[in-house]
């Protein structure tokens, strides 16, 4: 005896037939959209497209449209999520020590107590080894020095250990006029590789340490120190005769990136050195240098920066970069009001991916790992530009973001 087939079961009228074929349509359609979304997905993550949608904070508005308030608070969240991951890549060497630089000032913009007892306790910048370059010893001597100011000025040990750092590196020789002008050298004089010796303006960062030094201790060697290598005497020109060449212009030896070139990054490095020499002299020739310079590089005119996002066209360093524009801010915030915002486009460029169109990664989405160079075409120079992630990148993009947390922090804090 045959069973009658329920209503509505498959294949019992024509009309149920030709539902079923629409339905097997519409789903066929619509897993269709589905594989298509998928692949269009990964194709724009994989190659640096439209991060998900939790991370478009800003949408369709600038980073400056939104109130100081939430702009504050999106910054810093932002520097909270970098720094995830910079802990997991930490190593106590000098890549790590502008991550720590970048602690610094984002414990300066939140009062964060769990940063200030992990810099106390665990990690201790004076178990940081110096690497080769003395570039690489700065960093270690400025973290130390930021993070002595920020937490009160009470952690002696701070400024003992970056004390301890320049003075050898001043012992060493490095601190040389063997070019006929007084400079901070990558290694010291040695005529037995005298291609290994490499002065950039990263290197005269040891002068931004020297001046923190008087600052800290008031020991006057630190004092002329810093005024010897800007200044010279009455033998050797110093880094401003051999430089600058007015109305914020630098000038130096062609070359490849480090590796030759005496400024790879043009007048940038030199915002901090002048910046520091202000604070000490209180001589406005130096904020007046930095004012230039800034107003400089930060043209796109000048071809350093994109003319709608400002991030650097061909080096990395970019942690670096945006605290130098910004200790020039600090001086001059009247001169400079547009900073602020062009650092913020900067930082939103990297952040969504250039805005979804970028040739290569720079905000990967799995872990907030950002990468070293932030053009989004690539092609720069510089050390590992391509990583993302890495303590050297990771460190680099924690200082941009804690930098600029505290700049906001400062620029709209209540008096």
């Amino acid at each position: 005896m045959k069973r009658k087939k329920r209503r509505g079961q498959a294949g019992s009228t024509p009309n149920s037939t030709r539902s079923n074929r629409l339905s097997r349509a519409i789903c066929l359609g619509i897993g269709g959209v589905v594989l298509a979304a998928a692949i269009y997905y990964f194709a724009v993550h994989r190659f640096g497209g439209l991060p998900e949608e939790s991370n478009r904070t800003f949408e369709n508005a600038e980073p400056t449209d939104l109130k100081p308030e939430a702009l504050l608070k999106v910054t810093v969240e932002r520097a909270y999520e970098i720094d995830v991951q910079f802990q997991r890549v930490y190593n106590a060497a000098w890549e790590a020590a502008n991550g720590a630089i970048g602690e610094a000032f984002l414990y300066a913009a939140t009062g964060d107590g769990k940063l200030l007892n992990m810099y106390l306790n665990k990690r201790r910048m004076s178990e940081m080894s110096n690497g080769t370059w003395v570039d690489d010893r700065a960093w270690i001597c400025l973290g130390e020095l930021y993070w002595w100011k920020f937490s009160g000025r009470k952690h002696s040990e701070w400024v003992e250990d970056a004390k301890k750092r320049y003075d050898e590196a001043r012992k060493e020789g490095r601190l040389s006029h063997h070019e006929g002008f007084w400079s901070w050298y990558t290694w010291a004089p040695d005529a037995n590789v005298k291609d290994m010796i490499i002065m950039n303006s990263n290197t005269n960062q040891m002068v931004t340490v020297a001046g923190m030094l008087y600052e800290a201790t008031k020991e006057k060697k630190y004092y002329d120190d810093a005024l010897l290598v800007w200044e010279g005497d009455a033998k050797y020109p110093g880094i401003e005769k051999t430089f600058y060449r007015g109305e914020g212009k630098w000038e130096g030896k062609a070359g490849r990136a480090a590796f030759g070139k005496q400024l790879p990054w043009e007048e940038a490095s030199y915002l901090s050195v002048a910046a520091e020499m202000y604070r000490i002299t209180d001589n406005p020739k130096y904020k007046r240098i930095a004012v230039l310079s800034a107003e400089r590089i930060m043209n796109p005119a000048n071809g350093w920066v994109d003319p709608d996002d400002y991030y650097q066209l061909r080096m990395d360093g970019n942690g670096a970069f945006v605290h130098s524009v910004m200790d020039a801010y600090l001086l001059a915030p009247d001169s400079l009001a547009d900073i602020p915002r062009k650092v913020g486009r900067m930082l939103e460029h990297v952040w969504s991916n250039h805005h979804g169109a970028s040739y290569v990664l720079l905000h990967r989405l799995s872990d907030n790992g950002i990468r070293n160079g932030w053009n989004p075409k690539g092609g720069e120079e510089g050390y590992g530009v391509d990583e993302i992630g890495t303590v050297h990148a990771q460190s680099q993009a924690l200082r941009a973001f804690g930098v600029y947390a505290f700049v906001l922090h400062e620029r709209f804090k209540k008096p």
